[in-house]
């Protein structure tokens, strides 16, 4: 219950934080985004290992280090942080723009999707590197190099899919601009679900194939 708690506490300011920036218009979402999952990594890596993201959870199952019960608890409860992360951004600031989160004006669904295949394995293929590999354990980096990744996908990606790189992000904020907005969003809520999940299971491949378990344990 404790991992979940810190789960929930992590994503749910992820997400806030996510939609107070974007609502705002600042030039520093980007940053402002990548900097609170640094610090939240940093918050939280000691007890539940700030995933903070089904994707990563996903990766991290699929590498050997996180049993599938403990898997399906912490995308739930990410999920659910992520969504109220939404509502109270939405709350805050009274702007739809805090909890709708859809590609590019004129990108396509296949475009989006890619991105967020690409974006997610960039950032899973780092945590496994540098959160769950013997040789970096103790490191003082793993939050920068987490936190860094997200935001230069974000700065690259991010006009194409949106940059969610997250399942939570995508759930949470297209449900909260249905339940909250009246929006039509949910639509979009497909591919911040397949793209994240399939880069996450491509970086785990990845790992397992580059790495030795046995010798990571």
């Amino acid at each position: 219950m404790k991992k979940l708690l810190y789960e929930f506490i992590g994503t749910f300011f992820l997400v806030f934080t996510i939609g107070c920036t974007v609502a705002s218009g600042s030039v520093l979402a980007a940053l402002a985004i990548g900097s609170v999952l640094m610090i939240m990594v940093y918050a939280g890596g000691h007890l539940s290992g700030a995933h903070y993201n089904p994707a990563v959870s996903l990766a991290i199952f699929l590498r050997g280090k996180l049993g599938m019960n403990e898997m399906l608890s912490y995308m739930g409860t990410q999920v659910i942080g992520g969504l109220l992360g939404a509502i109270a951004a939405y709350m805050i600031t009274g702007n739809s723009a805090s909890c709708l989160h859809t590609p590019g004006a004129g990108v396509g669904a296949g475009a989006a999707l890619l991105a967020e295949i690409l974006g997610t394995f960039a950032l899973c293929y780092v945590v496994l590197n540098v959160a769950t590999t013997k040789a970096n354990n103790g490191n003082s980096f793993y939050g920068l190099a987490i936190g860094f990744t997200v935001f230069a996908m974000a700065v690259g990606l991010g006009p194409v899919s949106g940059g969610a790189f997250n399942p939570a992000v995508g759930i949470g904020r297209n449900l909260c601009n249905t339940l909250m907005c009246g929006g039509d969003s949910i639509g979009n809520i497909w591919i911040y679900i397949v793209g994240p999940l399939v880069g996450g299971a491509l970086a785990a491949f990845v790992w397992n194939y580059c790495n030795n378990k046995a010798d990571n344990e």
